[in-house]
């Protein structure tokens, strides 16, 4: 191919396509969607241990762990995403590089803040300057996934927080009568029976998670978004061996065909999760199992 691909100036139809879709610049923005679904698998999974832990903390019964709950679902919950995107990336970058710079560089004498500029020693830069690309995008990455794994988990938290206040009284009762302690009736029984009155919110949690991705590009990921504007804006033969008019809107077009497919398969994942979560349950869709199965 790279023989073939070596003029692409003598190369016209069908040929020329086929070397313009297999460029080094395409293999990245094909590269680009595993980060998107990368991002989403581990923020899935940081996410709803953020949530797990934070309902829990909103139904101690120590009142500061209680408050400390709810006010990290109110106060997440009530910030823009975007903003909380901008803003937090920052402050979490700055706020590591300043414990690092206090524990490398304790003979520094300047202000880490002079105005507008931020200021640390070059041993506590996050990357270092001389790590390769690779290290500062994985960073940024990380960056990334603790901060949407803190926005949709404050999500997650009320979401769960409802479902496990609404797991029926009678069965917290019967377990009391049997002489079970709290802790028990919480993992024998509340935390097993939440997830069929949790799994509507989790799942629309997910879309929106999955909508929240091409917020990436603003973080300086270089994601599916970034390369369908980068490949699709016209470019002239001074810059590129493959020029070509604005073709931004049939990349963004497969973006949509991309998003709209990976909607419809986790709609029907939870579809079927949904149906496990609801056989014989005393409910709605518990039922209607229960007599298509009769």
């Amino acid at each position: 191919m790279g023989s073939f691909c070596a003029d692409p100036a003598s190369l016209s139809g069908p040929a020329w396509m086929l070397c313009y879709l297999t460029n080094p610049r395409h293999l990245a923005f094909y590269t680009s969607f595993g980060t998107v679904i990368a991002l989403l698998i581990i923020t899935a999974v940081v996410a709803l241990s953020f949530g797990f832990g934070g309902a829990m903390a909103a139904r101690a019964r120590i009142a500061p762990v209680r408050w400390f709950g709810k006010a990290y679902i109110a106060i997440v919950r009530g910030v823009p995403d975007i903003a909380f995107f901008m803003f937090f990336v920052i402050a979490l970058d700055q706020a590591f590089e300043i414990v690092r710079h206090h524990v490398k560089c304790p003979d520094w004498d300047q202000p880490i803040r002079q105005g507008s500029d931020f200021l640390v020693c070059a041993a506590a830069k996050l990357p270092l300057s001389t790590d390769p690309a690779w290290v500062h995008e994985l960073y940024a990455f990380a960056l990334a996934v603790l901060t949407f794994s803190i926005v949709f988990g404050a999500f997650a938290a009320n979401i769960l927080f409802g479902a496990m206040k609404s797991v029926p009284r009678g069965q917290i009762e019967a377990a009391e009568s049997y002489g079970m302690s709290h802790g028990q009736i919480f993992w024998r029984i509340t935390v097993p029976q939440m997830w069929l009155y949790a799994l509507p919110g989790l799942s629309n949690l997910w879309m929106v998670l999955i909508k929240a991705t091409p917020l990436l590009f603003l973080l300086g990921i270089q994601d599916v978004v970034y390369w369908a504007r980068e490949l699709g804006a016209s470019r002239t033969p001074q810059f590129t061996s493959y020029p070509h008019g604005d073709w931004r809107m049939w990349y963004f077009l497969f973006l949509l065909v991309f998003y709209l497919t990976l909607t419809k398969i986790s709609e029907i994942g939870f579809d079927r999760l949904q149906r496990r979560f609801s056989a014989g349950q005393a409910t709605t869709g518990g039922e209607a199992l229960r007599k298509a199965a009769a």
